[in-house]
């Protein structure tokens, strides 16, 4: 059963932007709260933003005034506004639904994420 599909991922200069969503197959999405989090070659995967049930945002200091995390209830989905980007940001990026209090991300099937790549 596919629960996350990412999409929206690419190649992206230093400074430019990018629109990440996705699409979750999750029983009662619009009670869940739900986060972006990114992967890099040998590293854990670390959080990136949350979004509550009401649709309170949270953000990685990393990432503050540079994201924007949203989400469409009736669609399901999630989306990640990602501006002024930085070569840091190169990660796979990946949703999952996530625990209120701390963020930590609550199922164990992933999606297959999507790649962000930013030149330098």
């Amino acid at each position: 059963q596919v629960r996350f599909v990412e999409s929206g991922g690419g190649l992206a200069q230093a400074g430019g932007s990018l629109r990440l969503s996705c699409a979750a197959s999750v029983r009662s999405f619009s009670a869940n709260a739900m986060g972006w989090f990114r992967q890099t070659p040998g590293k854990q995967r670390s959080l990136v933003a949350t979004i509550s049930s009401g649709g309170t945002p949270n953000y990685a200091d990393s990432v503050k005034g540079r994201f924007t995390i949203s989400r469409n209830n009736a669609k399901n989905t999630i989306d990640l506004q990602m501006n002024s980007l930085k070569p840091e940001d190169t990660a796979v990026y990946y949703c999952n639904v996530v625990a209120s209090d701390s963020g930590s991300p609550l199922l164990s099937d992933w999606g297959q994420g999507t790649q962000v790549t930013v030149s330098s």
